[in-house]
C-alpha cells in the first residue's frame, strides 16, 4: 500500500468555492432570523431551541479534539491520515466561546435555579445553591471552554506546525499534552453536561448523565467524520491516503459506541425503575407517557437499534453509501435525544418541535461547517510530516 501511494502528491488544502460559502452565509442568515423570530414569539422556546443546538455542536467539535488526543495518546498509526479531519471540528471552538457567553445571557429562562423565588421556595434547590448559583455557574462556563481553546491550540497547534518543520519531537510531545486533556476533558465535560442540560430540572438526581452524552458524543463525531471522509473521498482527494481499511475501523468504532450509548441509557433507566425514587423517576415520567414516549421509543429503535443491525456485518462498514447513510441517521437521532433531554423542561405536555427549532439548527450547522472547512482550506487535508504516516499509508484491516 505504502509503495502504491509512494509518488502520489500529499493532499493540500481544501478548495472551497464561493458559492459554498454563500450556503454557508445564507444558513447562518436564516438560523439568526430563526432565533429572532422566536426570541419576539416565545423567549423561554428560543432559549430551549438555541441550547440543544449549541449542545449539538459543541460536543462535535470536542469530540473531534477528543479523537485527536485519544490517537496521540496512544500512539496510533492507523489514524494519521484522518486525525486532520477530527482537528478541524475544533475550529468551532472559538465561536462556541461567544456561544456560550449568549447562552449565559439566556440562561434565566432555562433554569429555574436562577430565579430567586424558586430558590426560596424550593427546598431542594436551595440545598444545591453552593453549587447551582449564577456566579460559580458563569465561572465554569468560562474555565471550560478556554481550557478546551488552550488545549485545541497546542494539540491541534503542534500538529499544524509539523506539517511545517517536520520535527518528530512535536508528536512525542504532544502525548502528556492529549493525556492531559483527556482527564480535563472527562471531567469538564460531564459538569458541562450537568451544567447545561441536567440542571434543567434541578430536582433530578444522575451520576451516570455526564457518561451518557459522551456516549453520544463520540457516536455522533465518528459518525461526522465518516460522512466528511466519504465526500472526500468521492471528489478523489484523499485517494491513496484514506482506504476503506481507514471507514472500516471508523465503522467499528461507530458500532461500538452504538452499543456502548444504548448500554448507559438503558443502566441509568434500569436502576432508576427500579429504585423508584420521586427525586429520580422525575426525569422520566414526563418522557414515558404522553406524546413524549413515542420520541423515547424512537431512540431506542433508531439510535441503537437500527445502526446495531445494519452495521453488524463486516460489509457494512466498509460500503461507503451504506455507511454514510447510517452516519446521517446517527446524527438526526443525536439531535433528536438533545432534543428529548431540553424540551419536555419546557413543554412535557405537547412534543415541540417547529420551524424555529429548525432554522436555529440549520444557523449553528452552517457556522459549524464554515469553521470546518475554513480550517481545511487553510491547513492540508492530511498531516503530511507525521512520523507514523507510513503506518497509516499501509493500514490494512483484516477482521
Amino acid at each position: 500500500m505504502a509503495a502504491d501511494v509512494k509518488n502520489l502528491p500529499a493532499p493540500g488544502p481544501l478548495k472551497v468555492s464561493s458559492t459554498t460559502k454563500t450556503v454557508y452565509s445564507v444558513m447562518m442568515f436564516l438560523g439568526f432570523l430563526g432565533f429572532a423570530l422566536a426570541l419576539v414569539k416565545d423567549t423561554e422556546r428560543a432559549w430551549h431551541g438555541y441550547l440543544t443546538a449549541f449542545f449539538y455542536f459543541v460536543s462535535l467539535a470536542l469530540g473531534g479534539l477528543f479523537f485527536a488526543a485519544v490517537q496521540h495518546m496512544t500512539k496510533a498509526g492507523w489514524s494519521v491520515n484522518i486525525r486532520r479531519l477530527s482537528e478541524s471540528f475544533t475550529a468551532f471552538l472559538p465561536y462556541a466561546l461567544i456561544g456560550a457567553l449568549a447562552l449565559l445571557i439566556g440562561a434565566p429562562h432555562l433554569y429555574s435555579w436562577l430565579d430567586p423565588e424558586v430558590v426560596a421556595s424550593d427546598y431542594l434547590v436551595a440545598h444545591k445553591v453552593p453549587y447551582l448559583n449564577q456566579g460559580f455557574f458563569w465561572v465554569r462556563t468560562a474555565l471550560f471552554f478556554i481550557g478546551w481553546l488552550v488545549f485545541a491550540r497546542i494539540i491541534v497547534g503542534r500538529s499544524l506546525e509539523q506539517d511545517k518543520s517536520g520535527d518528530e519531537k512535536l508528536t512525542t510531545s504532544l502525548i502528556p499534552w492529549s493525556i492531559a486533556f483527556v482527564m480535563f476533558f472527562a471531567i469538564s465535560y460531564s459538569f458541562f453536561s450537568v451544567d447545561a442540560l441536567k440542571s434543567l430540572e434541578p430536582h433530578w438526581f444522575s451520576t451516570i448523565f455526564g457518561v451518557y452524552t459522551f456516549g453520544g458524543l463520540f457516536q455522533s463525531s465518528v459518525a461526522f467524520m465518516i460522512l466528511l471522509i466519504v465526500y472526500l473521498q468521492k471528489k478523489g482527494l484523499v485517494t491513496g491516503f484514506i482506504t476503506a481499511d481507514h471507514l472500516h475501523d471508523l465503522g467499528k468504532f461507530l458500532f461500538a459506541f452504538t452499543v456502548f450509548w444504548a448500554y448507559i441509557a438503558f443502566s441509568q433507566y434500569m436502576l432508576i425503575w427500579y429504585a423508584n425514587i420521586p427525586e429520580e423517576t422525575l426525569f422520566f415520567v414526563p418522557r414515558s407517557e404522553g406524546p413524549w414516549v413515542w420520541v423515547s421509543i424512537s431512540l431506542i429503535l433508531f439510535k441503537f437499534v437500527v445502526p446495531f443491525f445494519a452495521l453488524l456485518p463486516r460489509w457494512a462498514k466498509r460500503h461507503p453509501t451504506h455507511l454514510s447513510a447510517v452516519s446521517i441517521l446517527i446524527l438526526i437521532m443525536q439531535y433528536v435525544d438533545l432534543h428529548w433531554l431540553v424540551f419536555p423542561n419546557f413543554d412535557s405536555s405537547r412534543v415541540v418541535f417547529g420551524v424555529y427549532e429548525i432554522l436555529i439548527f440549520v444557523g449553528f450547522l452552517g457556522l459549524f461547517l464554515m469553521s470546518m472547512t475554513g480550517f481545511l482550506s487553510r491547513h492540508a487535508i492530511v498531516p503530511v510530516k507525521d512520523p507514523r504516516q507510513s503506518e497509516s499509508l499501509a493500514h490494512h484491516v483484516v477482521y
